[in-house]
């Protein structure tokens, strides 16, 4: 009789997917945060200064801009333009990475305005089934 190779163990398995999902979770916690979807959306027609980006972006401190501008900077998605001025003028703008971020997000945001309804009605089934002391296993 052959010898079979030997299956993963449960652990293993485990382990592998955790692997594989590791460097993608890391990427998309760093380009699904909140204030990184606003920054590429306020930069997707046009370069944008700092400053234009702060009034922009409702909520956002200025050292949360600076971190999430940094990040998106470091992964590629944005370049950071410094021009030969007095004061300097800085602007940032997407890469083509980020375009094909963009049209990802838009495809999602679709999705999600096509399907509110339909998550709101499974939540509220879901609470209700909770309620009627049906509990899950």
């Amino acid at each position: 009789m052959p010898d079979l190779p030997d299956q993963p163990t449960s652990s293993e398995h485990a382990s592998n997917l955790i692997a594989r999902a590791c460097p993608v979770t890391e990427v998309i916690d760093r380009v699904a945060g909140k204030w990184s979807i606003l920054i590429i959306i306020a930069v997707a027609d046009a370069p944008a200064r700092f400053t234009e980006l702060e009034r922009a972006i409702d909520g956002i401190s200025r050292r949360m801009l600076t971190l999430t501008l940094r990040n998106l900077e470091r992964d590629g998605l944005l370049t950071r333009t410094v021009y030969a001025t007095v004061p300097p003028k800085v602007d940032y703008r997407l890469t083509e990475m980020a375009r094909e971020l963009l049209v990802a997000l838009q495809t999602l945001t679709a999705w999600a305005e096509r399907h509110r309804g339909d998550i709101t009605a499974a939540r509220l089934d879901y609470d209700a089934t909770l309620a009627s002391g049906i509990l899950h296993p």
